[in-house]
Formats: structure tokens, sequence, C-alpha cells
């Protein structure tokens, strides 16, 4: 039996759907339609692929299976933290310094690009900045001020500061951490009212959106034809989205991501005073290790708490029942606090923690894999995909220098083997 809180085809019964202020729903296609560009998928990547072209004056078309920001776009932490969310060095023999260097600009660019959405089109969506890595190991103090060391080579343009144990009270009121790192230039946000008025601005843009619309069938050619139950869209270019999803829409891009599960608890709102106590200074935290935390609070003072990556392809039975046991360890002085909402889903990881951005031929573009940094760096991807359509940037091109690797075992057997190898990792965190 299927989890109704990761699985159902209404948003699940989250925080996020109960505080939703973008209400905007769009019709099932219909027949038959022609565009210059079809996007499939209604998250960060795709809706924010159509808005940018869109911008550019194009003439888009959107299918979405289900709802827009039904996906982990409407289901995640909530948090946007620069770069693109591991290191680049290991791809220097394929792109070389000066595509390292383009693409850590490109992370530092992808938070940008939604702070100035958010201005640009006054979307309501709590976006606050403010955000702190956790060491729980000397080695994570190592990395941060290495991380420190070269933000300011980078002349990062936002505060960070490295935290002493005894210094961690100012930011989170927990014994578990010894150190941290704080990051004034990455924070975080309401996801669903964010995707959800990005979606708004795109229509608002003549971008044609079309929910309940699951893509049945792509005939790939110099004229793209994508075929839905109900309705058929004629593309001269195509935009594939469907990211951890994309299971069924292309068998390269399905072989080369793994859906993992990843899920977050709402506790009722809190008293100022508490939230004072947990995070005084309403900061997103996370820490390093494989089977990491991360949390927040809410707008209306809730600790929402995130964790518990799996690999196994199977949710647990009770998402608070996995989860509150890290919160009380983390938070012992919260046992008594009531739980009103629990959900997950899936995000999409590849195997080299590099997000997959590019083409399957000239005219189909496609972008996946944000192995858990996909609330900024979906932004970003779109606007990389937007700008090689127009014809004025060859950024996308450095992602397209590194090749990525298929998951061996095919759809069945791919999960359980790196859950397998993820065992490795998380003994690593132990010793």
């Amino acid at each position: 039996m299927l989890n109704p809180s990761t699985h159902s085809s209404e948003y699940p019964d989250s925080y996020y759907a109960a505080s939703l202020k973008y209400t905007q729903r769009y019709p099932r296609l219909e027949g038959q339609r022609s565009t210059q560009v079809c996007v499939i998928g209604g998250g960060f990547s795709g809706v924010n692929t159509a808005l940018e072209l869109a911008e550019k004056g194009y003439q888009v078309t959107l299918l979405e299976a289900y709802q827009i920001g039904w996906g982990a776009s409407g289901r995640n932490g909530g948090q946007i933290i620069r770069g693109v969310g591991h290191g680049t060095e290991q791809f220097r023999q394929a792109i070389g310094q000066e595509g390292i260097d383009a693409i850590d600009e490109m992370g530092f660019e992808a938070n940008e690009i939604i702070k100035a959405r958010v201005k640009r089109y006054t979307i309501d969506c709590d976006l606050k900045m403010g955000y702190c890595d956790l060491a729980t190991k000397p080695r994570h103090l190592k990395d941060f001020e290495d991380t420190k060391s070269w933000l300011d080579s980078r002349n990062y343009p936002y505060e960070t500061r490295l935290l002493s144990k005894s210094e961690m009270s100012q930011v989170v009121g927990s014994d578990a951490y010894i150190g941290g790192m704080i990051d004034m230039g990455s924070g975080h946000l309401h996801p669903l009212n964010l995707i959800c008025a990005e979606a708004a601005a795109a229509a608002e843009q003549g971008v044609q959106i079309y929910e309940q619309s699951a893509v049945t069938d792509i005939q790939q050619g110099d004229t793209c034809t994508i075929k839905t139950q109900h309705g058929e869209i004629k593309a001269d270019r195509l935009v594939i989205c469907g990211n951890a999803y994309v299971a069924g829409l292309n068998n390269t891009l399905e072989g080369q991501i793994l859906p993992a599960g990843s899920y977050v608890i709402a506790t009722e709102p809190l008293s100022e005073q508490l939230c004072q106590q947990l995070l005084p200074q309403d900061m997103a935290v996370c820490d390093q290790r494989v089977d990491l935390d991360y949390y927040r609070l809410s707008a209306d003072k809730r600790l929402l708490f995130g964790g518990l990556c799996t690999y196994s392809g199977r949710d647990p039975n009770s998402i608070v029942n996995a989860l509150r046991p890290n919160m009380d360890k983390v938070f012992p002085y919260l046992k008594d606090i009531k739980i009103e909402y629990q959900w997950g889903g899936m995000i999409g990881i590849g195997a080299n923690r590099l997000p997959q951005i590019g083409r399957l031929r000239p005219n189909v573009y496609f972008a996946q894999a944000y192995a858990g940094h996909g609330v900024n760096v979906t932004h970003v991807a779109a606007r990389l995909i937007a700008e090689h359509i127009d014809g004025d940037s060859q950024r996308m091109e450095v992602f397209e220098k590194v090749k990525h690797l298929r998951f061996p075992g095919g759809r069945r057997f791919r999960s359980p083997l790196l859950a397998i190898g993820m065992s490795y990792h998380r003994l690593k965190d132990i010793f």
C-alpha cells in the first residue's frame, strides 16, 4: 500500500499545501496544439524555463502530469543554498579551470535569480536570507574553513562566519554540534508558494499551462510530437524536466537518475520564546552527514524538520515515527510538542552528483538530478536552457562536457544497489 503522504494525484497533506496562497488551476490538454517550445514538467525547472522563454518572446506550452509544484518543487525543505550542491574539482579533466569557475559562478547566480524573481513579480513566499552549516565532526570544521577561504578568494559578497562550539547557541539551541559556518547569501522560503507564483507569472507572460496532462509518448524529430491521453502538441523544441519522475519519458534520462526519498515533518505553531531558543536568528540549517538533518522555522513559527534520505525505493510507513526520534535527539525539550504535518517525495540524484543539463538532440533539452539542491539550481538550469534556445549564450555547454553514468540494474534493481553502496558512506559518518 502506498503512503498517502508521498503518493497521490493531489498535493500531499503538507504544511505547504495547507498554507498555499496561489491557488490558480490550469485546464487539461484537449485536442491538437502547436508551439515553438513544449516544456514537460511543472516544477521549478520546467516553469522557470517556460517563464524565461516567454520573457524573451517565445510561444511556450507547458505540460504537467498532476498539478504545478506537485513533485519535489512543492515538497522540499525550502532551503536555498548557494552553489550547485557538490564540489566541481572532480570534473577538472572534462571542463578545465574555466569550466569549474563558470559552474561555481552559476552556483552563486542561482540564488540571485530567485531573489530577482520574487522582487519582479512581488511573490509572497516568505523569503528570508540566513543559513548555517552545522558540524558534528572535526573534519566538517576543516571543510568549513576551506570553504570560507575559497569564498573569500572569490569575493563572495555576503557575510560568512565560522562558529566555534561555544558560539553555536547564537544560531541553534542544541548541544549536538561542535561548530558551524554562517552564510548570509543563502536562506529559506515557502517553495510551493514560489513555484505556483512563478507559474502564474508565466501564464501572464503568455505560457499555455496544462495540468492533469501526463505525457504518454514522445516522438523526437525536427518537429517533436508530444502526446497525452487527451491531446497532442507539435513543437519545434522540447524541454524535458521530469527529474525524479522522469520514468517512462526517456530511457536515457531515466537511466542516469535515481529517485531518492526525502521527508519532512512540521510541528504545531510554537511560542516566540521557544522559537528564540530553537533558532534565535531564524536561519535555515543543515548538518553534514549522509543521513543529514535539515530544519528551519516557517513563517507561522512551526519547526519544519527534514531528512531521512532513502535510496531503497520504499517510503517509511509513518514519516512521523521515522523522523521524530531524529528531531527529539537534536531538541529533547520538544518531546511534548505535537507534529501536525508529515509528507515526503522523491528527489533526483545522479551518480556524480552534478546537475544534468543538456540536450538529447539539437532541439531536445533536459534538466535533472539536483541531488537535494534543487530550489536554486533549477532556476539557473532554466536560465541556461532558455539562453541556449535563444542563441545568446553557450553556458549550458559546460555541463554537456561532463558525461553521466547510467545506474546499473535497470528500473527494478538500481535503487537496492545504490542503497547498499550508501551504507558504506553512512559507516564513514559513524567512525
